[in-house]
């Protein structure tokens, strides 16, 4: 186990590295000058050098990203062109959103998902099984920004149960704080729980024709016993494996809800900072988010260890 975790812990930070130097990158052949941007179209060429170097964007390609990805482990993004504090200021309130929104939509998903998936399954072919499954098939097709608006227009608009926008604040209570997100959450998560409840349908079906689970039926083992405590565990896998994987829209979809719904996150800091050109805050919140997926699928890959211990020892049946 423990070279399974270290092997796993290397690749971590060789991606993440590999990941920051792709932003990196890709922030410098964006068209376009912060300095020249600040500045305006008037500025005097020997304004706009001295800016540049303030900014430190005279230097060589190398030392800039040695510069900037050095002070990560320390909590040092950088200096905001835009709003001339550091990155680290502006990350931590809108943490305070963005963070609780994500865990919020993937508990969401899961609670909708692994029940809806397992008793479709259970009932495979029945009534519950098509109507079940063609809900989840809408529910992937629907984009989660347009869910998002007609939860607007129903629950907030028309029934007046949630806000329509914006972020009340956690000072002003756990649940004022929460009752901000349910939307947001909603609209985020069900896209995801409908995916995933296709997957822990098939996942289950395909779990349940195993010959650990028709022996337990033989011994006298309840069906529900037996789909509950046997077939469901050993499908947990692939639902696993998707969740990870999702994990990487959902942080991608946030960027968009928190705009459709005003709230102050990190999707609204990096779409902010896009319009306004403030590179050295996009790369850093890019990198961070990136290293935020990359993170979840090591966790991932350990969860993989616990639930089949054949992974991790490098077993085979």
């Amino acid at each position: 186990m423990l070279r399974y975790f270290t092997g796993r812990l290397i690749s971590l930070i060789l991606t993440t590295l590999a990941a920051s130097v792709i932003v990196f990158l890709l922030m410098q052949v964006l068209p376009g000058d912060p300095a020249a941007i600040m500045l305006g179209i008037n500025a005097q060429p020997d304004t706009l050098a001295a800016l540049q170097k303030q900014l430190g964007l005279d230097a060589p390609l190398i030392v800039r990203y040695f510069n900037w990805i050095t002070g990560f482990p320390v909590g040092d993004f950088g200096t905001s062109y835009t709003y001339s504090v550091p990155i680290s200021e502006l990350i931590g309130p809108r943490l305070q959103v963005t963070l609780p929104l994500t865990v919020l939509a993937m508990i969401l998903s899961v609670v909708i998902a692994i029940p809806l998936g397992v008793i479709a399954a259970s009932k495979r072919g029945s009534a519950t099984d098509v109507v079940g499954m063609g809900v989840a098939q809408i529910g992937v097709a629907i984009p989660n920004f347009w869910l998002g608006l007609l939860l607007i227009l129903f629950f907030a608009l028309t029934l007046g149960w949630f806000p329509a926008s914006g972020f009340a604040g956690w000072e002003n209570g756990l649940w004022a704080g929460t009752r901000s997100l349910i939307l947001p959450a909603v609209a985020l998560a069900l896209p995801l729980a409908a995916i995933l409840a296709r997957v822990t349908r098939s996942a289950v079906l395909e779990t349940l024709s195993e010959d650990f689970v028709r022996t337990a039926r033989a011994k006298g083992l309840g069906r529900n016993a037996a789909l509950w405590k046997h077939a469901t565990p050993n499908a947990l896998i692939p639902v696993v494996t998707i969740l990870g994987l999702q994990f990487s829209f959902l942080l991608a979809g946030t960027i968009i809800i928190e705009n459709v719904f005003n709230l102050p996150g990190l999707g609204r800091l990096i779409f902010q900072s896009i319009a306004q050109r403030d590179l050295v805050t996009v790369q850093s919140l890019v990198t961070l988010l990136a290293a935020s997926v990359i993170a979840v699928n090591f966790l991932v890959d350990m969860a993989y260890g616990f639930l089949d211990p054949r992974l991790s020892t490098g077993v085979r049946a």
